[in-house]
């Protein structure tokens, strides 16, 4: 299937298309974002300004302009738009790099000066896998479309092992099981519950590489250049009513913190999760507050426990009384 085809028929209201590279300012090679501001406000036939962003493909492309989404399918959905391919072939995206780099994963917020790199399928691989301890050694988490895939793969672990298995894999298949549409801690579960000794088999699908890429380190200490540094970002919501926020140095710590004790308690990665458990606990007033509120939403499906809850009000006491510091990179705890 070819990558750029014919410019295809768009409404002026949610536009996708590629353009040439001499005429993005700042735009010369692939994996090089422009120098200047990527977002811009045009004019919209609402009050409000018609966000657009820059886009390439991660294994190299021409630069595409998007606009018009407010969820990440519907952001997956104008990438594709772009180069002529099924949204489905899109496993997920970086922010500012074109690397395999896990600390630049695009989440649920979006700065709106971010440029957006898109890697999509590329080659699948099976491999058969004791498990010879309880844990495999992975942190998973997902694109927000419904696929699941590897973060994290713990130095010394079973997975770290396993020849061919790659940070970026998106996990298809346990067994004779489809993994595609499950959230990252449903695939989590699904790989913990298997016991010990027993041999099974995982098929992954890796990200497309261009012949010169290189993937980046698994863990670089480097985030996201917008995230909590108080400029402004657009939050992409499920109900696809995206809206425009401004960050802040304490709920970027405390979602930092709270990502990482979700790794520990369920070995997954999830900011719009954590953000969640942020603004659930910013406004109780106690611990008993904070985890009738839990149980009472739609967190307490993921089965906390008492002490998990514990702790989560500690790492939000803790910010909200400014005891947190910035974490660096809080995968290389875990």
């Amino acid at each position: 299937m070819p990558l750029f085809g014919k410019p295809k028929s768009r409404s002026k209201e949610s536009a996708s298309e590629v353009i040439p590279q001499n005429q993005i300012p700042g735009v010369a090679n692939q994996g090089s974002p422009p120098s200047q501001s990527r977002s811009q406000a045009l004019p919209h036939s609402s009050n409000q300004p018609r966000l657009v962003f820059h886009c390439q493909l991660g294994h190299g492309s021409p630069t595409g302009v998007i606009s018009g989404f407010g969820n990440v399918r519907e952001l997956y959905q104008k990438i594709a738009g772009c180069y002529d391919i099924d949204y489905t072939e899109i496993l997920f995206c970086t922010l500012n790099t074109h690397k395999l780099d896990m600390s630049h994963l695009l989440g649920g917020q979006l700065g709106l000066d971010d440029f957006i790199f898109a890697h999509i399928k590329g080659r699948p691989k099976v491999v058969d896998i004791e498990k010879t301890g309880e844990a495999l050694g992975l942190t998973i988490t997902d694109n927000g479309a419904g696929y699941a895939f590897i973060k994290v793969i713990k130095p010394g672990s079973i997975m770290a092992g396993i020849e061919g298995i790659c940070v970026g894999d998106h996990i298809e298949k346990v067994d004779d099981e489809s993994m595609v549409g499950l959230r990252h801690y449903e695939v989590a579960k699904r790989l913990k519950e298997i016991p010990k000794g027993v041999i099974f088999r995982l098929r992954v699908v890796e990200p497309l590489k261009s012949g010169f890429s290189e993937i980046g380190a698994k863990s670089t200490g480097q985030k996201k250049s917008n995230y909590g540094s108080g400029k402004e970002t657009l939050r992409l919501r499920p109900n696809g009513q995206a809206k425009v926020e401004k960050a802040d140095e304490l709920s970027s710590i405390a979602i930092d913190k709270i990502n990482a004790l979700l790794e520990s308690f369920l070995g997954i990665n999830d900011t719009e999760l954590a953000q969640s458990i942020w603004e659930t606990g910013i406004v109780a007033e106690n611990p008993s507050e904070f985890s009738t509120a839990i149980e009472n939403s739609d967190l307490s499906e993921f089965g906390f426990t008492e002490m998990f809850v514990f702790d989560l009000w500690g790492a939000i006491s803790d910010a909200k009384q400014g005891r947190l510091k910035k974490i660096q990179d809080f995968n290389e705890k875990f």
